[in-house]
């Protein structure tokens, strides 16, 4: 049955098996770190299964993190979900688990600044080299593959410009080239559910579970659920670098998924009249939203995803001067500025041209005005327009 159901049901369902809830509606919030034996035989037991569900150790997780885990692996298709303190912790980790010195990884140059800063800072200083890719390169990726290339990383759509990649045409071109290339995907925009990763051939879904997941800006976590030709390597890899989450996290991830699908859905529904509305201002050029045809990679969103979140972004016409900038943000009533997104509150934040070159590897923007960063939150669409209406006043 659970083949033919529902998202919203199976979000609801996901990880709550007896042995986690023991009688509860929810899973046990049960924190540890030694976790006791009450014989050698059962101490033997837990060993030979500490990397099957079994408890043994603290770090290698609680029912609460099982619970969490089997709920992810569930949802995105996959064998196991590694757990970390973070979205970046999840990107840094999996990556590290498949590289050694001497290696070579293609990443999109689109990529989340952090993971780009990882590449450029942490792995240069083990030999590992990354190439940096535009992200509408589809199929031509495989003209980038050396035969020390050992991992490509996508992210689709982008965290700031949106470009929605084409992963299927990249996994068949990449595997066609060498299959044993891992392929990861950093899956935060779609919350792992609008875009299963898993059904498309890549290997790895990693989330910053941080942003939809935990869903109310109040914890941070990261995943990454993967197939079975990856699972161990990945788990164990993992444990070695001494990646674990605590258990509180982990229970409010596990709560998080419960009202995910409805969140998505106003998220999605906020978003997009939104979006359309900035369409028609007169002081955009351009609206970057996966959802309306004027995004690049707007096709393949159509093609593979089922549904959209609330990030996205939009181009002025003209660069603001720091002194407009400033007083564009800092006077808005219900958006906020703050990294990070995926929470019931709207945010804000914005880019010059010349820094989104300084973190675009692969090339230079296309676009010469201020590019402006949103989150659609919950709150009713008509007071978050009223709010972006009046700071276009503030810069006429």
């Amino acid at each position: 049955m659970k083949d033919s159901i529902r998202l919203e049901t199976q979000l609801v369902i996901a990880g709550r098996d007896k042995r986690y809830t023991q009688g509860a509606v929810n899973p046990v919030i049960q924190r540890a770190s030694s976790l006791v034996f009450n014989s050698v035989k059962e101490k033997k037991f837990a060993t030979a299964n500490r990397a099957n569900g079994e408890l043994f150790y603290g770090r290698r997780g609680t029912y609460t993190h099982f619970a969490f885990q089997k709920a992810m692996s569930e949802l995105e298709g996959g064998v196991g979900c590694a757990l970390y303190p973070c979205g970046a912790a999840a990107v840094a980790n999996a990556i590290l688990a498949f590289v050694e010195s001497g290696d070579h990884i293609l990443v999109t140059g689109a990529a989340y600044e952090p993971t780009q800063d990882f590449c450029t800072k942490i792995l240069s200083k083990f030999n590992v080299e990354t190439t940096y890719y535009d992200p509408m390169i589809g199929a031509g990726i495989a003209d980038l593959i050396r035969p020390n290339t050992r991992v490509v990383f996508l992210e689709s759509p982008s965290s700031i410009t949106m470009e929605v990649q084409d992963v299927p045409g990249m996994v068949k071109a990449i595997r066609s080239v060498n299959p044993e290339i891992v392929i990861m995907i950093d899956n935060t925009w779609a919350a792992g559910v609008l875009f299963k990763a898993l059904d498309f051939g890549v290997d790895i879904s990693i989330q910053a579970g941080t942003k939809y997941t935990i869903g109310h800006s109040d914890g941070m976590l990261g995943t990454a659920v993967s197939n079975a030709r990856c699972w161990d390597r990945l788990r164990e890899n993992s444990y070695l670098m001494g990646q674990t989450l605590d258990a509180d996290t982990a229970y409010n991830g596990s709560r998080g998924l419960r009202t995910l699908a409805i969140r998505l859905r106003q998220h999605e529904e906020s978003s997009i009249k939104i979006a359309r509305w900035l369409m028609n201002r007169p002081e955009v050029a351009r609206v970057n939203h996966p959802a309306l045809a004027q995004c690049p990679g707007h096709e393949y969103f159509q093609r593979d995803f089922s549904g959209s979140s609330g990030l996205f972004s939009f181009v002025l016409k003209k660069r603001l001067s720091d002194e407009q900038l400033a007083h564009f943000l800092d006077n808005f009533t219900l958006f906020h500025m703050a990294y990070s997104w995926g929470g019931f509150e709207s945010l804000i934040l914005a880019n010059q041209p010349e820094e989104l070159n300084e973190i675009r590897p692969a090339g230079a923007v296309d676009f010469t005005g201020t590019l402006v960063r949103v989150h659609i939150g919950l709150e009713a669409v008509e007071d978050l327009i009223a709010d972006l209406d009046a700071g276009f006043g503030r810069i006429a």
